[in-house]
């Protein structure tokens, strides 16, 4: 049965060897196109059901390409127009109720970067971090409604990709794919660094890389599991996340003096330590808040678009809310000897609630594990097709097959042993490189400098200046700020490392 396109029968959707953004908590949707094409962040919301054929017809093939020459190069795309105006222009078919796609936006936000809120508070000081933590909160609330409003302005638009695409043409794909790769890969690492350290404190007669090169044996099997099963994770990794809040503050009432306690602060500074310190807590506060390529999807996905920038103006208030509210705790109960995980400390200070702590280091440890293949899968599909090895592409679509010969089947085969080596060096490489780089802080910074102010920052700005055809002073700032940040703070990471 053949899909159903709006557009010029002429373009073909091509396999998008990408993923955009956030991968501890996305969740990633097979397509249902015959070309093989792969999501994680915009796949379907948590709180709602997939969108059948018919509504997925109605502007296109899944998170596919549009092609350059169907895409509208007008420079006009990005001048205000009521919010009624956009909803009776375009039928989104979106299913997300205004609730719904607050969840999921609080849902992608909060991840494990949250764990090193504390350490960046301690290397920013007082002043610094409540000034970066609520500059961050609003420049990407602002870059967050710059996506939403372009994607909405164009029913042709699916995703990240399609943005940039329509932005800066096909060779900002390439770029794309890079950016998102690098990230990818860096959080599968951190995953693996943070599963490591939390089962050492809660075994510490085994040395971390013990536990990375033992987390192995989980890993591998884990990667080729279907996605319909992996998918449930998701919500395990919010309850882990809430449950860790929840702790730090029992432990902190808990116990009376320091360290560890609420009660009796520990000792802390209202300034930074040094320039290089000040870099890397651009990069742990900013990861924080690195979930731009989930954007299209949500805003498209809702019923009432209109009411996307006051959805998203409350999920920022409440993310903002949540990592300063455990930025602040931390540092009060250890100082400036936080550690770059705050769950390393709550289990090595005497005086807590033992049982508590280790159910929380518990969920800490399967949670990174189970998002561990969600976050690897679209790097396995990028390798299987640059390698050819793709089991799930056609290879002789719209071609009479032919009666299969030795050499088909010897390729088959070695094809077949090739994408069991693909799957499993991916883990591989994740665990050499955790056990290379064990900072857990210093690849939250790489995320947070690099990655993060990428895509969150630099890519919407220019993307928005590109399509208006001008850059007004606000953004100019902008973009020039987000810039340096980046630019130190990724020094400042491998600086460190």
């Amino acid at each position: 049965m053949s899909e159903v396109w709006d557009w010029d029968e002429s373009t073909r959707p091509v396999a998008q060897t990408f993923l955009p953004h956030r991968a501890d908590l996305g969740e990633i949707t097979p397509s249902r196109s015959h070309v093989t094409q792969i999501t994680r962040d915009e796949a379907t919301p948590l709180l709602t059901a997939p969108p059948t054929s018919a509504q997925v017809g109605n502007y296109g093939g899944p998170d596919a390409y549009i092609s350059e020459s169907h895409i509208s190069t007008d420079r006009s795309l990005l001048r205000r127009k009521s919010s009624t105006t956009l909803k009776k222009q375009f039928n989104y078919g979106g299913k997300s109720t205004y609730g719904q796609t607050l969840f999921n936006s609080i849902a992608i936000l909060l991840g494990i970067g949250m764990l090193s809120e504390p350490l960046a508070f301690a290397y920013a000081g007082w002043i610094g971090g409540t000034a970066l933590i609520i500059f961050f909160g609003l420049l990407n609330c602002y870059t967050a409604k710059i996506l939403a409003r372009i994607i909405l302005e164009d029913p042709r638009l699916r995703s990240y990709a399609d943005i940039g695409r329509k932005a800066f043409g096909s060779k900002s794909i390439a770029l794309t794919t890079i950016l998102f790769c690098l990230e990818l890969f860096a959080v599968s690492v951190a995953f693996v660094t943070l599963a490591a350290d939390s089962m050492h404190e809660i075994m510490p007669a085994y040395s971390a890389d013990t536990f990375k090169m033992w987390s192995i044996v989980v890993l591998v099997p884990l990667v080729f599991l279907p996605l319909s099963i992996l998918s449930y994770t998701s919500i395990f990794g919010i309850c882990s996340t809430l449950l860790i809040i929840f702790v730090i503050f029992i432990d902190g009432f808990s116990k009376p003096d320091t360290p560890g306690s609420l009660w009796s602060p520990a000792a802390t500074s209202w300034g930074t330590g040094s320039m290089t310190e000040l870099g890397i807590a651009f990069g742990l506060l900013m990861a924080g808040f690195s979930g731009h390529a989930v954007i299209p999807s949500l805003a498209r996905d809702m019923v009432d678009p209109s009411q996307f920038d006051n959805m998203i103006n409350w999920a920022f208030v409440v993310a903002t809310f949540i990592y300063a509210v455990i930025g602040y705790a931390g540092y009060l109960m250890f100082g400036r000897n936080v550690s770059d995980e705050i769950s390393k400390d709550l289990m090595s200070t005497p005086g807590y609630n033992h049982w508590i702590n280790e159910i929380a280091l518990w969920m800490l440890v399967s949670t990174p594990l189970t998002k561990f293949p969600l976050s690897t899968r679209p790097l396995n599909v990028i390798l299987e097709i640059m390698f050819d090895i793709d089991n799930h592409t056609p290879v002789h679509g719209g071609v009479k097959s032919q009666p299969e010969t030795p050499p088909s089947t010897t390729r088959r085969l070695f094809n077949r042993v090739l994408f069991i080596v693909e799957r499993v060096s991916v883990p591989v490489l994740s665990i050499t490189v955790s056990i290379i780089v064990p900072e857990f802080s210093s690849l939250m910074a790489f995320l947070g400098s690099f990655s993060a102010f990428m895509i969150c920052v630099i890519g919407p700005i220019s993307a928005k200046i590109a399509l208006e055809g001008r850059c007004g002073f606000v953004d100019a700032s902008l973009l020039a700020i987000a810039t340096l940040m980046a630019t130190w703070g990724t020094i400042a990471a491998f600086w460190t490392v």
